[in-house]
């Protein structure tokens, strides 16, 4: 927001704030901010076992085998793949590789990521709305509960979002001096976000394009020139892989799960692209209990009824949306304060990358009659965070003039009020702490309209409450996230009654532990097979051996098909048959080689599992 603008009532300049030499207070901030987030999200790290018992088979398959750490695998033979690219799991599994397969070195990358994406989200807001901004930005992407969920959870989100901050940074970097180089960076970034989890990456796009293509300081043919260079450097940095998997002979590598074609580009497109927004299942699974995605307003774990109010509904709510009030008021102000600034205008830039990221984001969200699942919303919280930061400072600076006071006062009640909201939902937690946060705020909103007094300690003072107000709600949510055990595929963030936060279908623990035992004495190229990979990942961390979760995740895929299941006995390479294994959905596959074992094999029982041994 230029000087020039300023003189009209409106907010100060906040880029050449953050060109000024850092205060000796900046230095200590940032390294306390990254010593409590890292806290936050190690302090009793391994309470949620293996997380995603999924994902993490996938990752003791890869310390077993190298094509399987490469392919993303769930078994270390290679039947078939996880149904997401593996870029997580090549992180994930190189950690593992180093220190020894284990809880901690499931989940600790995560809670890796999750530190240097609150870094690297303060040294993007800072660069262009000062330390203030960058030091709220990143305080407040550390508590959103989503974001304490997913840093301590072993699902492909914690690396994508810091991946898309990573964009977010170069982006505003090639804005600053036009740079090709640094837009290319952002497109490397975002084309491995796409190997991390697919077309969600891709949600960030038209946001960083807009935001170059208006503010950076070059003829608008370079402008379109530099785009198109990153456009080809997130084709490479995606497509590279893709065209792996592809020139890859089919017979020497996994099926890749969740596809109808054994593609990974088919996989994009469909399951894991349009299928997703339009609710195209491929054969997959779109509903859950209670009913399909689109359909069930409690059906929290898949994102309840779609529409304009999703991000504020049952399931997304506490999640994420604690600061999205406060970040659509000042998005709208930011915008409109800065309207008549120069096209290269710092601030303006800013809020079109992360304003864009998070309305685009937010819409997609909102409307997806596919599978969607709340812990998406860790992809939304740094441009929440990062709105706020940029338009609060901003208008802080110009509390002076009444209009700049009007729109942080509506920001300050919005948020407390919502928080008062989304915590009744909860009303048996912390009860006295909504009634403090809706008064508190109330009190504060009122002051900054009715004007700050000049004195320095009273500033402060109002400075200090009007933070807290914005960020209690979400922090102490946030904090009670991270102090949760989560297990299962769908987690949940916000305090529990008892018991572990999250959804998932599976094996029974017990019955996986008894099992173990017995595949973990085998010598075959599988211990095991059952259906599902759900049921086979359980089997394969209670015996640390190999088993094959024939039809992948629904039972749908069609790996092995029966034809190769009895090639696989015949040879010797599979010890038992374990009934029992649950998918999402019916897969004819599984079912015809489920006949066919009990057809051939005599059943027996290990504790209160049904088991055919397939050795002669």
């Amino acid at each position: 927001m230029t000087t020039a603008l300023a003189s009209r009532a409106e907010p100060g300049h906040v880029g050449e704030n953050a060109t000024k030499p850092p205060g000796r207070w900046v230095r200590p901030s940032v390294f306390g901010l990254l010593a409590a987030t890292a806290l936050l999200y190690f302090w009793n790290l391994t309470a949620s076992g293996y997380g995603n018992s999924f994902y993490a088979a996938a990752v003791q398959s890869g310390t077993q085998d190298w094509k399987a750490w490469l392919f993303g695998s769930l078994d270390a033979g290679n039947v078939l793949t996880v149904d997401k690219p593996p870029a997580a799991l090549w992180v994930t599994t190189a950690f593992a590789r180093l220190f020894g397969f284990s809880s901690f070195t499931v989940l600790a990358p995560q809670a890796l990521m999750g530190v240097a994406s609150v870094g690297l989200l303060y040294l993007t807001v800072k660069r262009t709305s000062g330390p203030v901004a960058g030091l709220f930005a990143g305080a407040a992407l550390a508590v959103t509960p989503v974001a304490a969920l997913m840093f301590k959870f072993n699902n492909p989100d914690a690396l994508l979002t810091l991946l898309l901050i990573a964009g977010g940074y170069c982006t505003i970097r090639a804005i600053e001096k036009a740079s090709p180089r640094w837009l290319a960076f952002a497109g490397v970034a975002i084309g491995f976000g796409f190997l991390t989890k697919m077309m969600q990456a891709f949600l960030v796009l038209p946001a960083f394009g807009l935001a170059y293509l208006v503010a950076a300081p070059t003829s608008l043919g370079k402008r379109l020139l530099h785009l198109a260079g990153a456009v080809a450097a997130v084709v490479v940095s995606a497509g590279w892989f893709i065209a792996l998997v592809d020139l890859w002979p089919t017979d020497s590598r996994p099926y890749i799960g969740g596809s109808d074609g054994d593609s990974l580009l088919e996989l994009a497109l469909g399951y894991n692209g349009l299928g997703r927004i339009f609710g195209m299942g491929g054969g997959m699974m779109v509903g859950g209990p209670g009913g399909s995605v689109s359909s069930g307003g409690g059906n929290v774990g898949f994102g309840g009824e779609s529409g304009l109010t999703r991000m504020f509904g049952a399931s997304f709510g506490g999640e994420v949306s604690w600061l999205l009030p406060a970040a659509l008021i000042g998005l709208v102000a930011g915008l409109w304060f800065t309207r008549r600034a120069a096209g290269t205008d710092r601030t303006r830039a800013a809020l079109i990358v992360w304003g864009g990221w998070m309305l685009v984001t937010a819409l997609v969200f909102s409307f997806m009659s596919g599978i969607v699942h709340p812990y998406y919303a860790v992809a939304l919280a740094p441009s929440i965070a990062a709105v706020v930061a940029i338009s609060g400072t901003s208008l802080w600076r110009g509390r002076a003039h009444l209009a700049p006071r009007v729109f942080l006062s509506l920001m300050i009640a919005a948020s407390a009020v919502w928080a008062y909201i989304l915590l009744d939902r909860d009303a048996d937690w912390l009860p006295a702490l909504r009634w403090t946060i809706v008064a508190l705020g109330l009190v504060t909103a009122t002051v900054v309209l009715v004007g700050v007094p000049p004195l320095r300690k009273l500033v402060a003072v109002v400075a200090t409450v009007s933070v807290l107000t914005i960020g209690l709600g979400t922090t102490a949510y946030g904090i009670e996230t991270a102090s949760q055990s989560h297990s299962g595929s769908i987690p949940i963030s916000g305090p529990s009654t008892g018991g572990e936060r999250g959804m998932g279908m599976g094996m029974e623990e017990d019955s996986s532990a008894e099992i173990g035992a017995a595949l973990a004495a085998t010598t075959t190229k599988w211990a095991a097979a059952t259906a599902s990979s759900q049921s086979a990942a359980s089997l394969e961390l209670a015996s640390g051996k190999s088993v094959i979760g024939i039809g992948g995740w629904s039972g749908s895929d069609p790996a092995p098909t029966l034809a190769e299941f009895q090639q696989y006995v015949a040879n010797g390479d599979i010890t038992y048959y374990v009934e029992g294994g649950r998918g999402g959905g019916p897969g004819g596959g599984s079912n015809e080689i489920a006949e066919w074992v009990a057809a051939n094999f005599t059943a027996t029982t290990v504790g209160e599992q049904t088991v055919y041994r397939l050795l002669s």
